[in-house]
């Protein structure tokens, strides 16, 4: 049986993830800078969503930013995320979410290293799941 993610209530969501996840995931926080798990990750693999599973970023993408959460310059291929833009607390941004379940995993910005397009993903740790490569 699939899940149809983008349908879960509030409590199925609060049933399957932490406080912390169900905070950033789905109602649009974030974690503290440089406080997150995999800020200073630096093994080989795999990024997904720690709400739905679908991967997102893959290590190969992520580089030290010195922003205090885990950046990524390039998303995983196809359409794993999606982009909106976000007003909140007087900033004009473009928030990213997980394409498949809508939950929050951070924003983008166009300050990331040029010669891998110039963006760089700023993602909650909280939001993520990694599975090393073997």
């Amino acid at each position: 049986m699939t899940i149809d993610f983008k349908n879960l209530s509030a409590a199925e969501w609060r049933e399957k993830l932490s406080p912390e996840q169900f905070h950033i995931l789905r109602e649009k926080g974030t974690e503290r800078a440089f406080t997150g798990k995999y800020d200073k990750n630096k093994a080989a693999g795999e990024y997904r969503c720690a709400g739905c599973g679908e991967l997102l970023f893959d290590s190969e993408g992520k580089y030290d930013s010195g922003c205090g959460w885990p950046a990524f310059h390039t998303a995983a291929e196809g359409s794993a995320i999606d982009e909106h833009r976000d007003t909140s607390f007087g900033m004009v941004r473009t928030e990213v979410t997980c394409a498949k379940c809508n939950g929050h995993l951070g924003h983008v910005f166009p300050d990331g290293p040029r010669e891998h397009g110039g963006m760089r993903y700023c993602i909650n740790s909280a939001s993520l799941d990694f599975s090393p490569k073997e």
